[in-house]
């Protein structure tokens, strides 16, 4: 079993972190607000008051967290980083793109790896270690922490540095354009007098069906805010080239009316709401 400091408590790193204790990994927990580390101290983590004191004795760190800004600033402007022991790997799991993992390696001390693995589904899955795990990094280090990140869901090995947050930027793509899509089509459907019910029935028959059961969860927790951010890590690797369908959907996450609610609340269209 691993000695883990969990850096970033939010919804995502506090399932993560239940998963890592019930499968009897030792787990060290700091947020900023420190008050979210309670469910996890509760279940077994003991809490720290500093990133620096939660990365001292850990055999491996993983970062949770909202953004590059947000990682940046604990693991290096806290000085973080420079309480690792040498050897021990650091775990990046937020989604904040090749680019910002590139730098992040380059501010960690000589000898401390750094393997990119963001993943792909809900807090849920997190909790039942049913997440895809997109991992980029050597493969020496990989090989080590494999283990550990079969406890979270499948690991899906994506190659060197970066390869990991940079399939992440794909599939979060395809997942906030297509919520989009469905979202639009509703409006329509509301627009034309065609029950919600009906399209959403009929929708989940076709090409969109996947993004229908998306665009209808209950259980999931991405808000609109952070795909929001996502939406921009993507449209800033594509610079200038074309990518309508992502800007537009971009556009729609940063008007959204509910930036901390679920992306299935795009689909909550004007006129739903005013029936409501």
């Amino acid at each position: 079993m691993f000695e883990i400091a969990l850096l970033g408590t939010g919804t995502m790193g506090t399932a993560i972190g239940r998963r890592l204790l019930a499968t009897g990994h030792r787990l060290t927990v700091w947020n900023r607000t420190s008050a979210r580390t309670a469910p996890l101290v509760d279940a077994g983590a003991r809490a720290a008051g500093s990133p620096a004191e939660a990365v001292r004795d850990a055999d491996v760190v993983i970062t949770m967290l909202t953004d590059a800004v947000a990682v940046r600033h604990t693991l290096v402007d806290t000085g973080a980083a420079l309480a690792l022991r040498p050897g021990t790997p650091v775990i990046e799991m937020s989604t904040i793109g090749p680019r910002a993992v590139a730098e992040l390696a380059t501010l960690l001390p000589a000898g401390v790896p750094l393997v990119d693995a963001p993943v792909a589904g809900s807090a849920g899955a997190a909790e039942t270690g049913q997440l895809v795990v997109l991992v980029g990094g050597e493969e020496g280090v990989v090989e080590r922490i494999a283990p550990l990140l079969g406890t979270l869901g499948t690991v899906r090995r994506c190659g060197g540095s970066g390869r990991g947050a940079a399939l992440k930027l794909v599939l979060n793509t395809a997942l906030i354009t297509a919520v989009t899509a469905v979202a639009d089509a509703l409006a329509v459907a509301d627009a034309v007098g065609v029950d919600r019910r009906t399209a959403i029935d009929a929708l989940g028959t076709g090409p969109l069906g996947g993004a229908v059961a998306r665009a209808t969860a209950t259980d999931a927790a991405f808000a609109a805010a952070l795909a929001a951010k996502d939406a921009r890590l993507a449209l800033d690797v594509l610079g200038d080239a074309p990518a309508p369908l992502l800007r537009a959907a971009a556009s729609a996450l940063a008007a959204a009316r509910h930036p901390e609610g679920d992306i299935a609340r795009l689909t909550d269209t004007a006129a739903s709401e005013e029936k409501q």
